[in-house]
């Protein structure tokens, strides 16, 4: 894997590219871009949902619409890690709900490597929504 990173004018601020695709990596909130944190509370939640949606497909499950969250709380002191992300799925079609949460723990504890890199200083939970209806994490 290559990645590289030039800096946007004089800001702090900098355009990341693996040669063909580009994002914009912002210093500060009232810059265009996301931050480092952002960019990788976003991968936890984009490798899982890989994964998950992968498993689910093997299943045969009728996935007809998908979405996910994230909400994260860091550390008051530098280095500032992630200490809490919590997760959110939302399906509808027809999907096992008990499915669900075997794929979302085979993930997050098996095969997700982001997860498995974060969770060595935050707790990750997670929670799903089938056809509207709520589940919780069985602990």
């Amino acid at each position: 894997m290559h990645l590289s990173i030039d800096q946007i004018n004089d800001a702090v601020q900098f355009r990341g590219t693996n040669g063909d695709h580009d994002v914009t990596i912002a210093s500060t909130n009232d810059q265009e871009g996301l931050s480092p944190m952002e960019m990788a509370a976003l991968s936890v939640i984009g490798c899982s949902s890989i994964d998950l949606l992968t498993i689910l497909e093997k299943q045969k499950q009728d996935i007809e619409d998908f979405s996910a969250d994230i909400d994260g709380e860091r550390a008051d002191d530098p280095p500032r890690v992630f200490t809490d992300l919590h997760l959110h799925y939302e399906f509808s079609g027809g999907v096992d709900p008990d499915k669900v949460r075997r794929a979302i723990t085979l993930s997050l504890d098996k095969y997700c490597s982001v997860s498995n890199m974060v969770d060595q200083t935050a707790t990750i939970t997670f929670t799903f929504t089938v056809n509207g209806e709520r589940y919780e994490q069985e602990e």
